[in-house]
């Protein structure tokens, strides 16, 4: 457990490091994001939708103010094509982050985890908890890009990967999109709310696991 929870502590940094460097330099800070699709707006839904997706799987790579985005896509591009997009987004950076790491995660793992039972240890520990941190990943906006790229890493089934991943993306994209498309400038309360109820949420699920499942777990290997 050890060994899993390093790992993913080093992702983590990378990737609120890149969050960090990017919202420092001013480049995807949320006021420039809003312009953007502000002017999107001015050319059609769609453009707003293209915005969206390409911003939500560069999460992937870059980390970004996710549920902001999607918040936003349903304020620019109303509630059924704002959660669509998001969806979509949310659900290509899973797949392809997945994929990624299942081909080339042994690379990292072998510079962070040198011995080969400790790997293995780290892979089966991810498996035996994978889907409960997946569906808990929204907890944090990291969490769930470092959940897809260990689901790759430790080889979890593909299809047990896409259900967990759906199974929270939809609903969660489906509230913040309807959440941001009845809010406005005059009126953000409906965002506010959503933000803090979603984050509370899955905060609280991410406690429960962490004292009843992780120490459960460390517990039996004593």
């Amino acid at each position: 457990m050890t060994s899993l929870i390093k790992l993913m502590s080093l992702m983590a940094i990378f990737f609120a490091s890149t969050f960090l460097v990017v919202n420092g330099l001013g480049w995807l800070s949320i006021e420039s994001i809003e312009r953007w699709l502000t002017a999107a707006e001015s050319v059609s839904a769609l453009v707003v939708a293209a915005i969206v997706i390409s911003l939500l799987f560069l999460d992937l790579f870059i980390a970004v103010p996710t549920l902001s985005i999607m918040m936003l896509g349903g304020y620019f591009a109303g509630p059924y094509i704002g959660a669509l997009a998001a969806f979509i987004g949310t659900f290509l950076a899973g797949v392809v982050g997945y994929g990624l790491s299942y081909f080339f995660g042994d690379r990292l793992l072998n510079v962070v985890i040198k011995d080969n039972a400790r790997q293995q240890d780290l892979r089966q520990k991810f498996r035996e908890h994978g889907v409960l941190m997946i569906l808990l990943s929204r907890a944090l906006p990291i969490l769930p890009e470092v959940t897809a790229c260990m689901a790759g890493i430790s080889h979890m089934k593909f299809l047990t990967f896409v259900l967990s991943w759906v199974t929270v993306t939809l609903p969660y994209t489906l509230i913040a999109a309807y959440a941001g498309s009845i809010s406005s400038l005059d009126n953000p309360k409906p965002a506010i709310l959503t933000a803090v109820l979603l984050t509370s949420f899955f905060w609280c699920g991410w406690l429960l696991l962490n004292r009843y499942g992780f120490r459960k777990t460390v517990s039996s290997e004593r």
